[in-house]
């Protein structure tokens, strides 16, 4: 799956940044099955939330995306450049939330919580100091992210090592900052309001409860090969 997402991300992010030729003969982008039931993260995140955010949330932004790129690859056939700019920002919007998306549901587990184990572990401490200290620095990047947006752990490759970032609204982690998406957690008012209102910090302090570590370790094996 990991390796499904990254494929999906080259390829979109190259669609972001050039002509989209690759979208002549493509299929269609579908919204992933999550991988537990929608009440499977109770009581940290509610079923409620968790139907709406995947169900409409997340199906506006494939079927979004969808539309954009037929409407990318109309322009493309009449050579209407400004068409293309003018889908840009539609394109990465939905773009970026398919993917965000895509990552989060699997970063999440009813399983999850606790701390990470092996060579993530390792890598934590080595890059933050401690788990406590990256767990306090991560929530409070995400509690001061502005609006709606997105708190990241990332892989900078070139560095060989882990960093943390914030991106807006649905900005792509890899395609705003080139850090390779690790653990991304969705600070958007769609994914806590309705059991959290607008207490954000409440929902970061439950969340920790329910991060799948065995995702993000393998994603984290993954980008280091």
């Amino acid at each position: 799956f990991f390796c499904f997402v990254f494929f999906f991300f080259s390829r979109s992010s190259a669609k972001l940044v050039v002509p989209l030729g690759c979208l002549v003969s493509r299929q269609k982008h579908t919204l992933p099955d999550l991988p537990y039931d929608y009440a499977a993260l109770e009581p940290h995140i509610k079923a409620e939330i968790m139907q709406l955010h995947h169900s409409k949330h997340h199906a506006t932004y494939v079927n979004n995306l969808n539309v954009a790129e037929e409407k990318y690859k109309e322009a493309l056939a009449k050579g209407d450049v400004t068409a293309q700019v003018a889908l840009q920002p539609a394109l990465k919007f939905n773009g970026g939330g398919h993917i965000n998306h895509t990552i989060f549901w699997t970063n999440l587990s009813p399983n999850g919580g606790g701390e990470p184990k092996g060579e993530l572990m390792e890598a934590i401490k080595r890059d933050f100091g401690s788990f406590a200290d990256f767990k306090e620095k991560l929530t409070a990047l995400s509690v001061g992210v502005q609006g709606s947006g997105w708190g990241w752990l990332g892989y900078n490759k070139e560095q060989g090592r882990l960093q943390i970032a914030a991106c807006a609204n649905q900005d792509p982690l890899q395609g705003t900052t080139g850090l390779i998406p690790l653990l991304g957690i969705d600070v958007w008012e769609h994914a806590y309001y309705l059991q959290y209102k607008n207490v954000r910090p409440d929902y970061l302090k439950a969340i920790w409860n329910v991060i799948n570590w065995e995702n993000v370790s393998s994603r984290y094996a993954t980008c280091k090969k």
